[in-house]
């Protein structure tokens, strides 16, 4: 996976070019270890709209990043960025489909019958799945390339296509989801790939998962409450029982310590931003009071590191401009810099006479 760019064409202690690539780096997507594959899509978006921009602002808001990773140094990689990161341009069908999804959306919701409703619905579905086999495909072609791959959204929903794209390189492995929603609803509003039924869909059509490990959760329905208390391969964190453990004199190292515990050796992360404290993300599209802080969830993706997992690949998701300005993206581009540092790490990548 490990590939190693000419480092002579970039300054890392000079402000990034926004017009250079994410986070300011000048690399190809052949010089690059990572390929980001930009998706922007939403058409199942159920509350606010805005997510198929995330890719584009934390792109723009990346190259102001300071990209040393202290605390990934201490494990011997704190500079990601010398392996070369490259986010892909968005494909213009995906764009396409996108709109085109998103007007049947609007129909569905607008109609005044029945049978006006399950026509724009079936439109909207039939437009999901082909969606998703499209980024099956890009996804899976860059893994048989050897390459590292990450998914930056887009909504929730978009990680189904590439799942299953790594079930096709990857016998076991585990996700660790980070949300304030279980999104474990079967076909939301009437809308079978819903961002709202990832993890229910997942469990349904990926089946080298073998666990699935929520973290965060704090807006949830009976039906999904039910599907984790029953099913074997999910752990739900609830953010209640997390912060009563903590106010009872757990410290947080401990508590996600135990977290990533019930994670196997191969760990896919999958991130929507809104399990975050939502004044970290005020543009995200379904904002749920409480979350995480920003240096919990750092930590939290430290900790698969620091406990010898690999990262096998990641998606972002849910980030949405808002008038906060360039505030979403520039938390997203943090996040999404550290995870892409937690899978180089786990592929080997170390900052030169390391010895870590």
């Amino acid at each position: 996976m490990l590939r190693y760019p000419d480092l002579s064409k970039f300054d890392e202690a000079a402000a990034g070019e926004a017009e250079a690539g994410v986070f300011g780096l000048p690399f190809s997507a052949d010089e690059s270890s990572i390929l980001l594959v930009s998706a922007p899509w939403e058409p199942t978006t159920s509350y606010g709209k805005g997510a198929a921009r995330g890719p584009l602002a934390i792109r723009s808001a990346s190259s102001q990043l300071d990209l040393f990773d202290a605390d990934l140094a201490a494990h011997g990689l704190g500079s990601p960025w010398r392996f070369g990161i490259h986010m892909l341009e968005s494909r213009e069908t995906h764009r396409r489909w996108n709109d085109e999804a998103s007007a049947g959306a609007a129909r569905a919701f607008a109609a005044t019958s029945r049978e006006e409703r399950a026509a724009a619905l079936s439109e909207v579905n039939a437009r999901s799945r082909q969606f998703d086999r499209s980024l099956q495909e890009q996804v899976s072609t860059l893994l048989g390339e050897g390459r590292g791959v990450g998914i930056v959204g887009g909504d929730h929903s978009v990680p189904l296509g590439p799942l299953r794209a790594f079930g096709e390189h990857f016998r076991d492995f585990g996700i660790l989801h980070v949300d304030a929603h279980a999104d474990l609803r079967q076909a939301y509003e009437g809308f079978e790939g819903s961002h709202a039924s990832i993890m229910y869909n997942v469990l349904a059509e990926v089946p080298q998962v073998s666990s699935i490990v929520q973290m965060g959760i704090r807006d949830l329905c009976e039906e999904e409450h039910l599907r984790a208390t029953s099913d074997p391969r999910v752990t739900m964190y609830l953010e209640t029982t997390l912060r009563r453990r903590a106010m009872g004199g757990e410290h947080w190292t401990k508590i996600i310590a135990d977290v990533v515990g019930r994670l196997p050796d191969k760990v896919y992360v999958s991130f929507d931003i809104d399990g975050l404290d939502p004044a970290l993300c005020p543009g995200t599209g379904t904002p749920v009071p409480g979350g995480l802080s920003f240096h919990e969830a750092m930590e939290l993706l430290l900790a698969v590191v620091r406990s010898g997992r690999t990262i096998i690949g990641f998606d972002l998701c849910e980030v949405a401009p808002s008038a906060a300005g360039e505030w979403d993206g520039n938390v997203g581009a943090r996040i999404l810099y550290r995870l892409c540092g937690g899978m180089l790490h786990g592929a080997g990548a170390r900052d030169e006479g390391s010895r870590a």
